[in-house]
């Protein structure tokens, strides 16, 4: 069969000869390919198989460069296999399909904004544990591969786990989830999650890692608060919410806070604002700025530094009769979408200009679908936050209709 396009996910797409549509991993339109017979599974209206052999490889076709990705099935790239330019023609034709499809919006595939850098971009890696400690192959979800290295983090975070490797005895036991993380002034964090006793070596492991005096370890039980057991305490809430992708974040943001014009004295909505750097841009705009998040951690940080904004920690559906009449709002919610009281509350009572920020395209057409009885689709834009892979930013802009 010849694959016609990369769906949602980063499957490649094409047709079985009964018409049915097949969803295969690790393809690229143009490759004519043949199944691999045992992998073709059927379902009602579509079925899945995995490749036998690429006959013809298409034109947007690339070696990958990550180990890990051909021969562990990492699935946490989708896409390496494709030219940075074919990636880019996807996701914006994922975008527009799905506001189409699930949003029944009228609307053109969105610009989209290319990354500052394809490679080493994360600020942010969290790896599972089971008899290893890395990475799940796409195909083997109950199985975790050892990670030697990951292509799209930062340098500093993978020398820190070069560094890790060979004293995981000194995490806490019995460890289920291990997160490295940057902060924004370039201290290095451990998070480490158990079930077990407290992180008692943690000192001991930051005095084997000599070469960083400023890295800081955080324990984190399964059911309960991170924090730090060792390092300084900064006060930055490593296990809060932040765009893996620092710079692409603040161009995605910027440009969200634009579409909203002049906010000089206005009353702006930050809701699902997180640490506060979209209030932050705000504030600098003039605005008057409420931002909302349900996470304590994140919201304490964002009033150290921000003090000029109201900062709220609450669910945002729990607390909008109470706030201020906005002139304006900025919505960035979670991969699951706005909240039904969130989405009534802006329909019923329509403000005059809402930018939506979202990471999941089909969360963000069943909102706008929601939202259209009541505003106009101005514009959208895709943001490449997340090279080889298969997520993508968007922003939409709206108006009152």
């Amino acid at each position: 069969m010849t694959i016609t396009g990369i769906a949602v996910g980063g499957d490649g797409v094409g047709k079985l000869s009964d018409g049915r549509v097949v969803f295969v991993p690790r393809t690229v339109p143009g490759d004519r390919i043949r199944l691999r017979p045992d992998s073709l599974q059927r379902h009602r209206n579509f079925a899945r198989a995995d490749v036998g052999e690429v006959v013809t490889a298409g034109p947007g076709r690339v070696t990958p460069p990550c180990p890990h990705y051909v021969s562990d099935h990492c699935g946490g790239c989708q896409l390496q296999h494709v030219a940075y330019d074919e990636q880019l023609k996807a996701k914006r034709a994922i975008v527009g399909d799905t506001l189409r499809r699930i949003g029944k919006l009228k609307v053109e595939d969105p610009e989209v904004v290319e990354a500052l850098e394809e490679w080493r971009y994360r600020s942010k890696i969290s790896m599972d544990v089971k008899s290893s400690v890395g990475f799940h192959p796409y195909d083997r979800p109950n199985f975790v591969f050892p990670l030697a290295d990951c292509h799209i983090t930062d340098f500093r975070l993978m020398a820190l786990w070069r560094e890790l490797r060979s004293r995981l005895v000194m995490l806490p036991q019995p460890l289920t989830r291990l997160t490295l993380r940057l902060d924004r002034d370039g201290r290095r964090h451990i998070i480490a999650e158990s079930a077990g006793e407290p992180w008692l070596r943690a000192e001991e492991l930051r005095r084997a890692i000599q070469q960083d005096s400023e890295l800081i370890c955080w324990w984190q039980p399964v059911d309960g608060a991170a924090r730090v057991v060792a390092g300084p305490a900064t006060g930055f809430p490593a296990t809060a919410f932040e765009q893996v992708n620092p710079g692409m974040g603040m161009i995605t943001r910027r440009w969200a806070v634009e579409q909203l014009g002049d906010v000089r004295s206005q009353t702006v909505w930050d809701l699902y604002g997180g640490i506060g750097d979209t209030a932050a841009l705000l504030v600098e705009r003039g605005a008057t700025v409420v931002s909302v998040d349900a996470d304590e951690k994140a919201v304490s940080w964002g009033r150290s530094r921000l003090p000029a904004v109201r900062f709220i920690a609450a669910r945002a559906e729990d607390v909008l009769p109470s706030l201020p009449v906005p002139h304006a709002v900025v919505v960035n919610p979670p991969r699951g979408g706005l909240h039904w009281d969130v989405s009534l509350r802006l329909q019923s009572e329509p403000v005059p200009k809402l930018v939506y920020i979202s990471c999941d395209p089909a969360t963000l057409a069943r909102d706008l679908q929601r939202l259209n009885v009541n505003y106009i689709v101005k514009d959208v834009r895709a943001f490449d936050l997340f090279p080889q892979t298969a997520h993508v930013e968007t922003v939409a802009v709206l108006e009152a209709a």
